[in-house]
C-alpha cells in the first residue's frame, strides 16, 4: 500500500510539473504604420475621444427608423446565424478545457456460465495525458481566442444590419421624393399639353410644340414605374434584414426632415484597433493561429500518460464483490515519434504560414479601416459641398422655368426653351434628392468606419 502511495505522489509531481513547460512562440503584435491624425480629419478637435461612447440609436431622430432597427435586431437571421456560431465556439471551447482533466471511464459484464472464458467484472478507471509540453493549453487559448474572434464577427454582424437597415432606408425615401417630384412634373407637364392641344387645334401654335410636349408627358410616365420597382425592390430589401415577409415598410420623416449627428470625434488612427469588430477579429484570428503553432510542436515530443484501475473481477457472479475479488492498478506510460518522413515538423510549418497569412490579413484589414475612414471623411465633407451647389442649381432652375414659361406664353420664345427649362429643373431636383440621400449615407458610412457603438 506504501508503495502504491509513493507511486501515486511521484505521479502527482509529474502532473504538476508541466505547467511551467510550454514550446511554440509568444504573440507579439504586429507593427502597423502609425500616424498621429487622419489626412481628411478635424485636426482641430479632442483625438482622446472616441466614437464607441455614442450609441446608435442616438444619432437618428426618426422612431420609425428606429424601430425598424431594432426589430432587425431582434429578428435578422445573419445575427442568429453569428450567435449559434458563437455558442458552437463556446461549445469547443468547453470540449478542449476537458482534455486538460483526468477523464473517468465505467465498465462490466456478467457471465452466468464459470466455463466461458470471460470473467464476470465491474471497474472503474481513470486516464490522463499528462499536458507535459502545453498542447492543451496551446489548444485551449487557441480556441479562446477563435471564441473572442467569433464575437467580434457577431459584432461585425450587428453593424452591417443597423448601417444597411439605416442606408436601404435613407435609399427607399430618397426615391420617395423622386416619385412625387416626377409625379408634380408630370402633372405640370399634362397641364402643359392641354393647353398647348388646345392651342394647337385653334391655329395658334405649331404641330411641333405639341409633339415636344405630349413627347415630355410620355419620359414623365415612363419614369413612375421605374421608380416603382426601385421602391418595392428596397421595401423587400429592408423586410428581409429585418427578418419578415416582405411588405410594405412603414414611412417615417422624409431625408430633408432626417437629420444625424454631424460630428464624430474622430480619434486616432491606431484606435480602430480597439473600436472595430473587423479588424478586432482578425487579430484574434492570427493569435489562435498562433497558438496552434504551439500545439504543432508540442505533438513532436513525447505524451506522457497516466492510467489507473480499480474494480472486481470472479469467475463467479456470486463472489464478484467479495474482497477477493477486488483489483487495482496504477500505471505511467510514454509514447512519442520516432521517425515518420518529417510529417510533425511539416505540420509545424504548416501552423507557421497559416499563422503568417493571419497576421498579413490582420494588417491589411487595418489598413483598410483607415482607408474606409478617410473615404468616408472626404465624402461628409465634399457631398456638404455639393449639396449646397446643387441646391442654389435648383433655385435657378425653377427661376429660369417659371421666366421661360412666362415668355413663351407672351410669345417671346419658342417652347423648345420652356422644355430644355423644364428638363434642368427635374434633373435638379432629382439630383438634389440624391444627395440628400447620400450625405446621410456619409455619415451612417463614417460611423460604421470609425466603429461606432454597436453594443447594445
Amino acid at each position: 500500500m506504501m508503495k502504491n502511495l509513493k507511486l501515486v505522489l511521484a505521479l502527482l509531481l509529474i502532473a504538476v510539473f508541466p505547467f511551467g513547460c510550454m514550446v511554440g512562440p509568444k504573440y507579439v503584435q504586429p507593427e502597423q504604420p502609425k500616424t498621429e491624425s487622419f489626412l481628411n480629419g478635424d485636426h482641430s478637435t479632442d483625438t482622446t475621444n472616441t466614437v464607441r461612447t455614442i450609441k446608435w440609436s442616438t444619432i437618428f431622430n426618426d422612431p420609425v427608423l428606429i424601430g425598424l432597427i431594432e426589430k432587425g435586431l431582434q429578428n435578422n437571421f445573419d445575427l442568429k446565424i453569428a450567435i449559434a456560431r458563437l455558442e458552437q465556439a463556446k461549445a469547443n471551447l468547453g470540449i478542449a478545457k476537458a482534455d486538460l482533466y483526468p477523464s473517468f471511464q465505467y465498465s462490466g459484464q456478467v457471465n452466468s456460465a464459470e466455463s466461458f472464458l470471460q470473467s464476470s467484472s465491474a471497474f472503474a478507471n481513470m486516464s490522463w495525458e499528462l499536458d507535459f509540453w502545453g498542447k492543451y493549453r496551446h489548444q485551449n487559448k487557441a480556441l479562446q481566442n477563435d471564441l473572442l474572434a467569433t464575437d467580434e464577427a457577431r459584432k461585425v454582424v450587428l453593424s452591417d444590419i443597423v448601417s444597411n437597415i439605416a442606408i436601404s432606408y435613407f435609399q427607399l425615401r430618397d426615391f420617395d421624393n423622386q416619385l412625387e417630384i416626377t409625379i408634380h412634373t408630370l402633372e405640370t407637364r399634362q397641364k402643359a399639353y392641354d393647353i398647348i392641344n388646345e392651342r394647337f387645334k385653334s391655329g395658334y401654335v405649331a404641330e411641333l410644340d405639341k409633339v415636344q410636349i405630349e413627347q415630355q408627358v410620355a419620359i414623365a410616365e415612363a419614369n413612375i414605374p421605374a421608380i416603382k420597382r426601385q421602391i418595392t425592390a428596397l421595401e423587400n430589401s429592408i423586410s428581409i434584414l429585418i427578418g419578415q415577409v416582405p411588405q410594405p415598410i412603414q414611412r417615417g420623416k422624409t431625408n430633408s426632415e432626417l437629420l444625424i449627428l454631424t460630428t464624430f470625434p474622430t480619434s486616432v488612427p491606431s484606435a480602430l484597433l480597439e473600436n472595430r469588430p473587423d479588424v478586432k477579429a482578425t487579430e484574434l484570428s492570427y493569435r489562435s493561429a498562433n497558438e496552434k503553432i504551439g500545439v504543432a510542436q508540442a505533438m513532436r515530443y513525447p505524451s506522457f500518460n497516466i492510467a489507473a484501475l480499480a474494480g472486481f473481477t470472479s469467475v463467479k457472479v456470486a463472489d464478484l464483490f467479495s474482497d477477493t475479488s477486488y483489483l487495482q492498478n496504477i500505471g505511467a506510460g510514454v509514447t512519442g515519434p520516432i521517425f515518420n518522413f518529417g510529417k510533425n515538423r511539416r505540420r509545424v510549418e504548416v501552423n507557421r504560414q497559416i499563422a503568417e497569412e493571419r497576421k498579413l490579413n490582420f494588417q491589411k484589414t487595418y489598413l483598410i479601416a483607415i482607408s474606409e475612414v478617410e473615404n468616408s471623411l472626404q465624402n461628409v465633407a465634399m457631398y456638404k459641398e455639393e449639396w449646397t451647389a446643387r441646391n442654389k442649381q435648383v433655385v435657378a432652375a425653377q427661376t429660369n422655368y417659371d421666366l421661360s414659361n412666362a415668355r413663351y406664353y407672351n410669345g417671346y420664345v419658342s417652347y423648345l426653351e420652356v422644355l430644355d427649362a423644364q428638363r434642368s429643373l427635374f434633373e435638379a431636383q432629382l439630383s438634389l434628392s440624391q444627395l440628400t440621400q447620400k450625405q446621410l449615407t456619409s455619415m451612417i458610412q463614417l460611423y460604421k468606419a470609425l466603429g461606432g457603438g454597436w453594443s447594445f
